[in-house]
Parts: C-alpha cells; sequence; structure tokens
C-alpha cells in the first residue's frame, strides 16, 4: 500500500525535508509513504486569495493517484488517537486501496478538496504551520505502523 501525501508548498527548509525523509525512509515496502508537493499560487501584495485557494484544489485534485481513498487535513475534522490512527492504517493496507492525505497551504484547502475528501481528519485544534504537518504526518504513521507491528518504537 501507498500513501499519498499531497501537500501545497515546495522549497521548504532542510528541516522539514529531513524530518520528513527521516520517518518516511524507515516504512517498509508494505506502507510506503510518497510525498507529492502540490506548487503553490501567487500569494503577496493585491493577490486574489480565493482564486489562488480554488486553482490550488484543482491541481490537487488532478494530482490524487487513482483509486486512493482520500482523506483531507482539516481543523474541523475528526481527532484520532495513535491507536485509532493504527487501527486505520491496518485498515487501508488490508483494503488494497491506496490512501491519499490532502495537505492545504496557508489559507486551508479549497472547498472542492474537501469536498472530494472521503473523510476528514484533524491533527490538532490548533493551527499548525503547513511545513511542520509533513513532519508530524510521516512520524505518526510510523508510529502507527509501529504499533501494528508490535516494534518497540511506540511505547505508550
Amino acid at each position: 500500500m501507498n500513501i499519498h501525501l499531497l501537500s501545497i508548498g515546495n522549497k521548504m527548509p532542510r528541516w522539514v525535508s529531513e524530518g520528513y525523509r527521516e520517518y518516511a525512509k524507515r516504512l517498509p515496502a508494505e506502507c510506503r509513504l510518497n510525498l507529492i508537493e502540490i506548487a503553490p499560487g501567487h500569494r503577496g501584495k493585491n493577490a486574489d486569495l480565493k482564486r489562488t485557494l480554488r486553482d490550488e484544489g484543482e491541481r490537487m485534485l488532478k494530482a490524487i493517484p487513482r483509486d486512493c481513498h482520500v482523506i483531507a487535513l482539516d481543523i474541523p475534522g475528526r481527532a484520532w488517537s495513535t491507536g485509532e490512527l493504527s487501527q486505520r492504517l491496518g485498515d487501508w493496507m488490508e483494503s488494497g486501496h491506496d490512501v491519499a492525505l490532502l495537505v492545504g497551504g496557508p489559507e486551508g484547502l479549497a472547498g472542492s478538496c474537501l469536498e472530494r475528501a472521503d473523510s476528514r481528519w484533524s491533527l490538532s485544534p490548533l493551527t499548525l504551520p503547513h511545513p511542520l504537518v509533513r513532519v508530524l504526518l510521516s512520524e505518526q504513521i510510523y508510529r502507527a505502523w509501529s504499533l501494528l507491528r508490535n516494534h518497540p518504537y511506540h511505547r505508550a
């Protein structure tokens, strides 16, 4: 199974790329984590942020691989404990379908992405910087996998 992390933004700071890669490389082939970066839209003086968000959403939807279970990362979504994430990961692995996790940019996800999502997951009621979300997601997916496989990384 592949988990595709679709995230708005590129040219991340080195610590973000290194943090993400550290956990992604720990995952075995049975649960591979792939990053798909979506180019951010124009932001700046006089930028039309509604149009930027809509355009980012269109690019994100086009980048979702076929036959994926789509999960939008969304503050008002449902929070999952580590145990719940591990159980969901096990279910995803058994389903035979890949998973796409959608992470928005500074303004969040376009409405079209939220509508397309099969479910919505809230990492926290806090607003997190979207680069940090990449690192957090990769670590939590690795932790969930380690819990499934009784690996010593997860100690609850």
